[in-house]
C-alpha cells in the first residue's frame, strides 16, 4: 500500500509509482446513493469507474458556472485513480467556487451521470422461444425454465453476482480433487453485472404443474379455460386472461407465468384430432408473442405429440437469427439422462426432416450436479462436455438454496440471490441470450 502523503479537507491524496498509467490514487467521500449509480452505469456502459470519473471532473472544471448542489449527506470513503496533476486541477477549481473537495466531486459524478445515460435494453426483434426439454423426468427442468427466466428479467438498472468463466465445465472438473467437491467449491471469479432486463413469460407445458406451483399459483381449474383447450381449438376466452405476473421488485413487471392445468394429461388425444397439430402451441400463443422478449416453455417428460409441438415451436422461422431459438436439453451426470438425451434428440432429428425445419440447439444444461457422487457424477460430466454440438452452456449444483425455494415457493433468484445456482443461472442466461 503506497504512503499516505498529503490530506486536504475530507480528501486524501495518495500516490503510487507502480498504478497503470502512472495514474495518482485519491481517496474521497461520496454519497452511497451516488457511488452506486456510478458503480451500476459504468457497468452497463462497459467502463471502468476511474474512466467515468476522469471524464467528469474534466467536465466539471470546464463549466462556466457551478452546477446544482447534491446532497451529500452520510458520504463514505471513495477512492479512484486519476491522471496526474487533475487531482490539483479540481482543488483549485473547486477553491475558486468556494465549495468543498466532496460537493466538488459529487458534482462531477453527477455531472459524468447526466452525459451519459443508461443504455436501453436491447430487444429482439422477435420474442425468442427456447424450449426447455428433456423426455426423462427428474432432471430439474422445470427450476432451469424458472431460474433462467428469473435471471434474464432482473432489473437492468442494478447489479447481481454472475459467475463468470467461459470455461466452467471443464475448470469445474479440474476442481473435483478438492476436499468439499461439489459445483460450489470451484474458484470461479464472480462479478457484478445488470441485469439483462427482459420481458419473459414462462409457460408450464407440463401437466404435472410443477412451475405453477413451484412460483405460488395454483392450476388452472380443469373447468375453466387453458392453454390445452386453446391448442385444440376449443378456447374459453383470451389466453392473455390467462397469464399472471411473477410479483417481486428484483422483477418489475417483466416476468410472467401462464399456468398448466391437468386436462394437459389429455392433451396428445386432443391434438391426434386438430389439423397441422405440430403448430398447435405456435397457434395458441401467437395472440401474446409481441408482449414479451423471452418465452421459455417447461415441457413434459414425454416424446408425444405434445413434444412435438413444443420443437416446431422453437424452431427457426423466416429471418431469424441461427441460435435465437430452439431447444434447450437439460441433463443430468449420470447414464440415464444419457439415454433421454439420445431418445429427445431423435425425435427431433424426425421432426427436422420430416418438416424441413431448423430446429436450433440451443445447448446442454448439466443439472443437480454434485461431485462428491464419485466416478459416475464426474465421468458423465466429462462426457457431455465431449459433446460439441450442443455443447454444455451451464453446470448447477445440486444445493440446498433450490430445495427451500421451492418449499417457500417463491423464486430462487428472490429468495438467494447470491447462492451459487443464482449465479449460475444468470451464467446460464447470458450463455444462451
Amino acid at each position: 500500500m503506497p504512503e499516505r502523503i498529503a490530506f486536504v479537507s475530507k480528501v486524501s491524496f495518495m500516490a503510487s509509482p507502480a498504478s497503470a498509467g502512472d495514474r495518482e490514487k485519491v481517496v474521497s467521500k461520496l454519497p452511497g446513493w451516488l457511488r452506486q449509480d456510478l458503480k451500476v452505469r459504468t457497468a452497463q456502459l462497459g467502463i471502468e469507474i476511474q474512466a467515468a470519473v476522469t471524464q467528469g471532473i474534466t467536465d466539471w472544471c470546464s463549466l462556466a458556472a457551478t452546477p446544482t448542489a447534491v446532497d451529500t449527506s452520510g458520504a463514505d470513503s471513495f477512492s479512484t485513480w486519476l491522471p496526474p496533476g487533475q487531482w490539483d486541477t479540481f482543488k483549485t477549481t473547486a477553491a475558486d467556487r468556494k465549495i468543498s473537495l466532496t460537493q466538488g466531486l459529487a458534482q462531477a459524478v453527477q455531472l459524468w451521470l447526466q452525459k451519459n445515460p443508461a443504455p436501453t435494453v436491447q430487444r429482439p426483434e422477435n420474442p425468442r422461444r427456447i424450449i426447455v426439454c428433456n423426455q426423462k423426468g427428474g432432471v430439474g427442468k422445470t427450476a432451469i425454465t424458472a431460474g433462467a427466466g428469473e435471471a434474464m428479467a432482473e432489473d437492468a438498472n442494478a447489479l447481481h453476482p454472475v459467475r463468470i468463466s467461459k470455461h466452467f465445465a471443464a475448470a469445474l472438473l479440474k476442481n473435483n480433487d478438492s476436499e468439499s467437491g461439489g459445483a460450489d467449491a470451484a474458484p470461479f471469479a464472480i462479478e457484478d453485472l445488470p441485469g439483462l432486463g427482459l420481458r419473459v413469460l414462462l409457460v408450464d407445458f407440463d401437466p404435472q404443474c410443477h412451475l405453477t406451483q413451484q412460483l405460488d399459483h395454483a392450476p388452472l381449474p380443469m373447468d375453466g379455460d387453458s392453454l390445452t383447450k386453446h391448442m385444440a381449438g376449443e378456447p374459453g376466452g383470451k389466453l392473455r386472461d390467462l397469464i399472471v405476473p411473477i410479483e417481486d421488485d428484483r422483477f418489475g413487471d417483466r416476468l410472467h407465468l401462464l399456468p398448466s392445468c391437468n386436462d394437459a394429461f389429455l392433451l396428445d388425444v386432443k391434438l391426434a384430432g386438430v389439423r397441422a397439430r405440430e403448430a398447435a402451441l405456435e397457434r395458441a400463443l401467437a395472440p401474446v408473442e409481441s408482449d414479451f422478449d423471452v418465452i421459455l416453455v417447461d415441457c413434459p417428460p414425454s416424446l408425444g405429440l405434445s413434444m412435438d409441438a413444443a420443437a416446431y415451436y422453437g424452431r427457426r422461422r423466416e429471418n431469424e437469427p441461427a441460435g435465437s431459438s430452439g431447444a434447450l436439453i437439460v441433463v443430468q451426470a449420470e447414464d440415464s439422462s444419457a439415454d433421454a438425451y439420445a431418445l429427445l434428440t431423435t425425435q427431433i432429428e424426425d421432426l427436422r426432416a420430416d418438416l424441413s425445419l431448423d430446429i436450433d440447439y440451443l445447448g446442454i444444461v448439466v443439472n443437480h450436479y454434485d461431485a462428491r457422487r464419485g466416478y459416475i457424477a464426474t465421468s458423465s460430466l466429462a462426457a457431455w462436455m465431449d459433446i460439441r454440438d450442443p455443447r454444455v452452456v451451464g453446470v448447477i449444483g445440486d444445493l440446498k438454496e433450490q430445495k427451500e425455494a421451492v418449499r417457500v415457493k417463491q423464486p430462487l433468484l428472490a429468495y438467494a440471490p447470491k447462492s451459487d445456482q443464482a449465479v449460475g443461472m444468470r451464467a446460464l442466461a447470458r450463455e444462451i441470450s
